[in-house]
């Protein structure tokens, strides 16, 4: 996850993400190619482009134990990101009584929606697009999106539009058409 998030992410919101609460530990061995910041709430980096770059290449990257396959796991971060997605939105998610300017809603943003669930609204689709469109697990990702958009689409534009990134979302529609497009042809 470390390698493949579309935004560095603090071991915190890595945990929240992908619902494992020993995910400290495991990244703690990784310490020689992984920066650890001092400040908790700053993000994991890579030390060097170099080393995901080895990892996700398969020509480059001989032994399986370490190959890192992008479209699986871009898969799981996305399933990720939708199960989360489907925990945390709600309607009115921030509580706002109907006079509320969203410019002065930090403090309700950090508290109701954090920086887990803001990364799951703002990247899903972007990991989407890096799923592979054939394959057995093209149904589960296929189903997966489907119920987001019967059960959590306005909840999820209600947070874009809170993070001040509806924008975004045009362009989300844009990569979900893009991989349905590519699943209909296979």
């Amino acid at each position: 996850m470390v390698l493949l998030a579309l935004n560095p992410l603090p071991i915190k919101v890595l945990s929240a993400l992908l619902k494992r609460s020993d995910i400290s530990t495991t990244l703690h061995s990784l310490h020689s190619v992984l920066l650890f910041p001092t400040n908790k709430d700053d993000p994991i980096q890579a030390f060097h482009k170099s080393f995901p770059d080895f990892l996700t290449d398969p020509k480059r990257c001989k032994d399986e134990r370490f190959f890192i396959s992008p479209s699986v796991h871009h898969q799981e971060i996305l399933l990720s990101c939708l199960s989360l997605m489907k925990e945390g939105l709600k309607k009115n998610i921030c509580n706002l009584d109907n006079h509320a300017i969203i410019r002065d809603i930090s403090t309700q943003r950090k508290d109701h929606i954090g920086a887990a669930l803001e990364y799951a609204c703002q990247y899903w689709t972007k990991h989407l697009v890096n799923v592979l469109s054939s394959g057995h697990n093209v149904e589960e990702v296929h189903k997966a999106v489907d119920e987001f958009f019967t059960k959590h689409l306005l909840f999820w534009i209600e947070v874009l539009v809170i993070m001040g990134i509806l924008d975004a979302g045009i362009y989300a529609i844009n990569d979900i058409m893009q991989w349905y497009a590519s699943v209909s042809y296979k």
